[in-house]
């Protein structure tokens, strides 16, 4: 399952994600949607809304979230850092 993360580089919430998925072993994509408008656009039409940081795994997103958030879906989703692939 490949792991998405839409961001922005300011984005204290962004940052936080990253390295909460770097410090737990996850690989990711990052995209950063500040720069590049087109994934902007895909990013909204995948979670509905204009927020970042929003993940995308598989079929499941979540949405401005903050660490916390993010732990608890990839626990009640089964994302696990050893089934990531780059």
């Amino acid at each position: 399952m490949e792991l998405t993360l839409y961001s922005r580089k300011w984005c204290s919430w962004c940052i936080d994600a990253k390295d909460y998925l770097k410090e737990k072993g996850y690989r990711f994509q990052e995209i950063d949607v500040g720069k590049d408008r087109q994934a902007y656009e895909e990013m909204k039409q995948l979670s509905s809304q204009t927020y970042v940081p929003t993940f995308v795994a598989g079929d499941k997103v979540l949405a401005n979230f903050d660490t916390n958030q993010l732990e608890r879906f990839l626990t009640e989703h089964q994302i696990n850092p050893k089934e990531i692939s780059s």
